[in-house]
């Protein structure tokens, strides 16, 4: 299987782990957009209220990467892009 195929799969398990967790954001009114995989390194970008909320590296790191870690396969980070 090719590297791309690879990244691609990632992406698309990536997207649906992000969709069951977007409920939750929208609830407190933000919501997050995946912008890239590449390496194993989730590039997400925080929207709405999570963008500016104190506490969107806890929701970034204890949510959103421990339920990607868990449920995606060769997932090793989440980052923040702006």
């Amino acid at each position: 299987m090719t590297e791309h195929v690879q990244e691609s799969e990632m992406f698309n398990s990536v997207q649906e782990v992000l969709d069951k967790l977007r409920p939750f954001l929208l609830r407190d009114g933000g919501d997050c957009e995946l912008v890239d995989v590449e390496d194993g390194i989730v590039k997400l970008r925080l929207l709405g209220a999570c963008g500016s909320c104190p506490s969107s590296t806890i929701t970034l790191k204890a949510g959103i990467e421990r339920a990607l870690l868990e449920e995606v396969p060769g997932v090793v980070e989440v980052e923040q892009v702006f």
